[in-house]
């Protein structure tokens, strides 16, 4: 059985990988062509993912698939024996496992921090992020989805949004159940003793049953939705469809009664509502969270628990009021560069209130945004030295800030454009508390443990393909430093300096994928198929066995889209 199972792998990668490089035979053997025959009557009748190495599929290729439900990776034996040696020596030291403290930006743009040539540039110094950055790892290039709900979805569960079905941000009132059918790293995490905490934005359900406190974090203090549908319908500048008549205002408040409050609760108990948004309460909030974030690291302090901390910002998605004190704080003085020198802010205060409590040598803090910045609500919006933006996945919509820092444990000062896909914080999280045995069999898992990139002194990214999905459509992919659409959103008649993506964009299908050196061309603007075929060849066969996991393990049914709405009306006809 071993030696056919063998000579079945042997097929499927012949007869499933055609490559330009192997194309250049001039006539392919009998032998060549039954292999492919075979690896193809095989791969029909029952799917599988080809372990081992993918070098045998393309001499350029360097990950390795080590399980059916795992993502593949690369081998850096090297790095991981460092990383384990270093977390075995903390664990020594401090007694207990590691904290885990995630800083999640709402909409922040890549171009916006002061280390990636922000900061004071664009009029909103960021001088705490910034010393995160050159104190630990800067990462050019961190992935995230390309908006909200899904790169929550991705963070938490580790797999790609089209699997779990939740493929864009969750409305106001909309039953959202995805999230409770999923398997969440602060449910793992709780389950190893962890204190699980989320403060600020959850939106992956406002329903009982998909709470986040139902769902694996212990505690929780925020708000279920998102910032903007709890101030539109007040604001009489953005909406006065609404707030000019009384009669349109009065349905959109009592409609909104239910949701529109600030909450909080613990495991096992209902949520408590804590006061109700009002525009006073949006502009305040995150100072709320901050103390509540500042509170959940001294008590496990005081406790001596392990904490999972989420600190979700509700700025700097639009609209952004200022908070009190923060009005002008900027050198901009508009209200979204105040907003960023606020989150900047409480980034530093949740920094000195790990080291006042002496836990800053015992804590992972990595710091992001969920997507790129939402130009759709300009001039309350980030910036991107990449074309296209939020709702897209040109580079501007989902390359993000990435950041690690860990003193004592990242070495100081470290740069690196190797590939970190935010669904890599799934399996990374899980590693660096000691349990990632504990990851799902049952599911398939798009992370990848990379907390030897992060910790070893000369560490380098693990990941080899970041597949990038929007909706339901296989949308783009980024290896190396090349990427290939397959989708195109075209923005205000495809002018690339247009602003937008939600708002005025249209989906395109490319007849050959539009193929860019992203060193060459970072702006994404000349398509270069024809001349880049031997990089090309390199995700043919990744590519067919990342579709072919989808047929393996079955996407649970998810929210409903434009399209897919359109298409069940042309059924029903």
């Amino acid at each position: 059985m071993r030696a056919l199972r063998c000579v079945l792998v042997l097929a499927v990668a012949v007869g499933c990988c055609t490559t330009a490089w192997s194309a250049t035979l001039e006539q392919t053997s009998f032998l060549e062509r039954l292999k492919q025959k075979v690896g193809k009557t095989a791969m029909g009748a029952k799917p599988f993912l080809v372990p081992g190495a993918y070098s045998q599929f393309h001499p350029l290729l360097k990950e390795t698939r080590t399980a059916q439900h795992l993502e593949p990776a690369i081998p850096r034996p090297e790095q991981e024996a460092e990383a384990r040696d270093k977390l075995t020596k903390l664990a020594a030291q401090a007694k207990r496992p590691p904290n885990i403290l995630i800083l999640l930006v709402d909409d922040l743009g890549w171009g916006d921090v002061g280390a990636y040539g922000g900061g004071e540039t664009v009029g909103s110094p960021t001088p705490n992020i910034d010393s995160l950055a050159h104190a630990g790892l800067l990462l050019t290039s961190t992935y995230a989805q390309p908006s909200c709900t899904p790169t929550r979805a991705a963070i938490y569960t580790g797999r790609l949004p089209v699997r779990s079905g939740l493929v864009r941000p969750a409305q106001i009132g909309e039953a959202v159940e995805n999230a409770s059918k999923e398997i969440l790293a602060a449910r793992l995490l709780g389950d190893a003793g962890y204190r699980t905490a989320l403060s600020g934005k959850w939106h992956l359900g406002e329903q009982a049953g998909s709470f986040p406190t139902e769902l694996g974090f212990g505690e929780f203090f925020g708000m279920l939705g998102v910032v903007d549908m709890y101030q539109d319908w007040q604001m009489l500048e953005h909406n006065p469809e609404i707030v000019t008549k009384p009669e349109r205002f009065d349905a959109v408040k009592k409609f909104h009664e239910s949701h529109n409050w600030l909450v909080k609760g613990v495991a096992g108990q209902p949520l408590e509502k804590v006061k109700p948004m009002t525009l006073d309460t949006t502009a305040n909030m995150d100072q709320d969270f901050a103390a509540w974030s500042e509170d959940v690291i001294r008590r496990s302090a005081r406790e001596q628990k392990p904490f999972y901390l989420v600190h979700a910002f509700s700025k700097v998605h639009f609209y952004n009021i200022p908070a009190k004190g923060y009005a002008g704080r900027s050198p901009a003085g508009t209200p979204y560069r105040d907003a960023v020198v606020e989150v900047d802010d409480i980034v530093g205060r949740l920094i000195k209130t790990l080291q006042d409590t002496g836990q800053l040598e015992n804590t992972l803090v990595f710091f992001t945004s969920d997507n790129g910045p939402e130009e759709d609500s300009w001039p309350d919006t980030g910036h991107t030295p990449f074309r296209g933006a939020k709702g897209t996945t040109w580079e501007g919509g989902v390359r993000v800030p990435g950041i690690a820092y860990w003193k004592g444990m990242i070495v100081p000062g470290r740069r690196s454009d190797g590939l970190f896909d935010l669904l890599d914080l799934f399996n990374t999280s899980l590693a660096v508390a000691g349990i990632d045995n504990k990851i799902p069999s049952d599911r398939y898992i798009d992370g990848i443990d990379q907390s030897s990139f992060l910790l070893a002194d000369r560490g380098q990214s693990r990941r080899e393909f970041v597949w990038m999905w929007n909706q339901y459509d296989f949308a783009a992919v980024r290896f190396n430093e090349f990427k290939a659409h397959f989708k195109l959103y075209e923005i205000d008649n495809n002018n690339p300096d247009a602003l937008g993506g939600l708002d005025n964009s249209r989906v395109q299908e490319a007849m050959n994928p539009w193929f860019y050196n992203l060193y060459n061309d970072p702006k994404e603007r000349r398509p270069q198929i024809v001349e880049k075929q031997w990089a090309a060849t390199m995700m043919n066969f990744p590519m067919y066995q990342h579709m072919m996991s989808f047929k393996i393990y079955p996407n649970q049914p998810g929210l409903a889209t434009t399209s897919t709405m359109l298409e069940s009306f042309r059924k029903n006809d």
